[in-house]
């Protein structure tokens, strides 16, 4: 059952660690139960959030955000759905509207759910992600030869997946954890031998990739870097003292209070169920086969079945002692097994050169032959920078603004009008003596009405904007005597270049002559910009190259360090 309105369901928690894809795995788990079980509507979410979103973000609509996402994103039938505003909220244009319950939910998935279906963008960006299984799961594992304990190979063939509690006790101890690997009380060097080991890639690479040196005391000693079973044994050793520092964690408990949860009538009525059922499958009571299911069935009652509100499972731990105390362990049939192993995978893949991994950069990106044209660069950048940003961020220049722009004309002059003042002759340079003031107050709009309506002298919006474009010709001019002036590319034809209007006050450069001013290129002046603080990136993550690709706008790699973005600009 669940808290509130939350209807009785089935759910559960994956613990993926470094993994991602096996994040993605339960995904297409969760995909494949609800096709084959048309009746099922399933969510998924991790410490993220909903990342299901996160993958389709660039295709995602407007009003979807995470404030307003939860209980909104489904597998139901097998598809994607997410559902939408109310009609009401949609009006309104209420982002911060609360989410649906997961009872109106199911209510609307049952009765019109191809109405919620998730836009082809969004549910091929997910799709995209889970695409190859269930064959990717085989390309997942990697099976290495490991030097082993006896205990633990017997463990390992009873729950195989235990490998990655030991490889993540592994490798995450601490100093404390390693005390109990002094002197191994659960799994001495005594008896070992050699075994094949299923690991998914990401964990044999946790292995491999930590150097670890034994305590001298444990008794687990390496043979020299040139035995070729040399990593066997490695592997071996860092697997056993997970395993070792497993068991140190666990509970202690007495086998008899577990004992005891197996006496009652609910486990004689779930046994004798699973007995109906043919669990058992005709082996006979008593028999190897037989107990060893008996034994998972027990687990399976003490975990799930005897104590259903707690979420609490076994230690790895206390299941490891408990396979130890039920398990018998054949050490010479072990050993004649580890005569005729089969050949361990290949972990070459574990070696990445450069140029593979600019491979799979590019085929994550999905990225295809094309020409760069740098007029693009330029023209996506001006749309970027016309565009409306708000505190939430800017909007790319594919997003369409809605909402209607109201322009008060008398409104905006009044208010150049009380900037800039009426008086031209105000509009002097920053360096002339004369003393200027500007008074920006952060006054109500009706302020400002109520003084520019009380000025004695009135301005015109054309002799404004005369004034203005005089007072910005000066500046030109001052700058164009400047680094900052001369460190901009101009335009080649100079039959477009203008006179620069000089400032009628007096002042200390009143006597100089007009100076002839070719405009700037500015379209020159971006891409080489932009290339430069591309070129600066060295290949990482920039400004630049997170804008262009926001925009859908990718550049080429920097081939030449020293004069690539040089070259580009001619």
């Amino acid at each position: 059952p669940g808290p509130g309105e939350t209807p009785a369901h089935l759910g559960g928690t994956t613990l993926f660690g470094d993994n991602v894809e096996d994040e993605w795995f339960v995904v297409y788990l969760v995909r494949e139960i609800t096709r084959e079980f048309p009746g099922l509507a399933a969510r998924i979410d991790d410490n993220d959030g909903e990342f299901l979103l996160i993958e389709a973000a660039d295709f995602l609509p407007k009003w979807l955000n995470p404030e307003n996402s939860d209980n909104r994103v489904f597998f139901y039938k097998g598809e994607l759905h997410i559902i939408p505003l109310s009609e009401t909220e949609e009006q309104e244009w209420d982002l911060s509207a609360a989410s649906p319950t997961i009872s109106e939910v199911l209510r609307l998935l049952s009765t019109r759910s191809e109405e919620f279906l998730a836009a082809e963008p969004i549910r091929t960006a997910v799709y995209k992600r889970i695409s190859g299984y269930p064959e990717k799961i085989q390309a997942s594992f990697h099976r290495a030869h490991c030097y082993l304990p006896a205990g633990i190979v017997a463990v390992l063939r009873q729950r195989p997946s235990l490998v990655a509690a030991a490889v993540q006790a592994f490798y995450l101890r601490d100093p404390v954890d390693l005390r109990a690997c002094r002197s191994f009380q659960t799994f001495p060097p005594d008896e070992r031998v050699m075994t094949v080991v299923t690991f998914t890639k990401c964990l044999y690479a946790q292995l491999m990739q930590q150097k670890f040196v034994p305590d001298r005391r444990s008794g687990y000693t390496l043979p020299l870097p040139s035995h070729p079973q040399y990593k066997a044994y490695e592997l071996g050793m860092k697997l056993a003292h997970g395993f070792e520092i497993l068991c140190s964690k666990c509970s202690k408990a007495s086998p008899d209070s577990k004992r005891n949860v197996l006496r009652g009538p609910l486990w004689e009525r779930f046994l004798s169920s699973l007995k109906e059922k043919n669990y058992f499958k005709g082996e006979l009571e008593g028999s190897a086969k037989y107990l060893e299911l008996l034994h998972m069935a027990e687990d399976y009652f003490q975990q799930s079945v005897s104590k259903p509100e707690s979420s609490l499972e076994v230690s790895p731990g206390d299941e490891i002692l408990t396979l130890l105390q039920t398990t018998t362990i054949d050490l010479k049939e072990l050993e004649r097994e580890a005569a005729c192993l089969p050949p361990e995978d290949d972990d070459s893949w574990l070696e990445i050169t450069p140029d593979d991994l600019d491979q799979m950069l590019k085929e994550a990106r999905n990225e295809e032959e094309q020409k760069y044209d740098l007029e693009a660069v330029a023209e996506s950048m001006k749309a970027f920078v016309s565009k409306v940003s708000t505190h939430e961020g800017a909007e790319m220049p594919w997003s369409s603004d809605e909402s209607h722009v109201t322009f008060d004309v008398d409104s905006f002059t009044k208010a150049l009008d009380r900037i800039l003042g009426a008086d031209s002759e105000e509009l002097d340079s920053d360096d002339l003596d004369e003393e200027q003031q500007f008074d920006f107050s952060d006054e109500d709009d009706e302020d400002l009405d109520a003084e520019s309506q009380s000025q004695d002298q009135k301005v015109s919006p054309n002799e404004l904007i005369g004034s203005l474009k005089s007072y910005m010709n000066e500046m030109d001019q001052e700058l164009a005597r400047t680094n900052v002036g001369k460190s901009f590319t101009t335009q080649k034809n100079g039959a477009s270049s203008v006179k620069a209007t000089t400032s009628q006050s007096a002042g200390p450069d009143s006597g100089a002559e007009d100076a002839e001013l070719t405009p700037v290129d500015v379209d020159m002046n971006l891409v080489a910009n932009l290339l430069e603080s591309y070129s600066a990136q060295s290949g990482l993550a920039g400004p630049t190259s997170n804008i262009l690709q926001s925009m859908g706008v990718y550049l080429p790699e920097n081939a030449d360090q020293v004069g690539s973005h040089k070259g580009a600009t001619e």
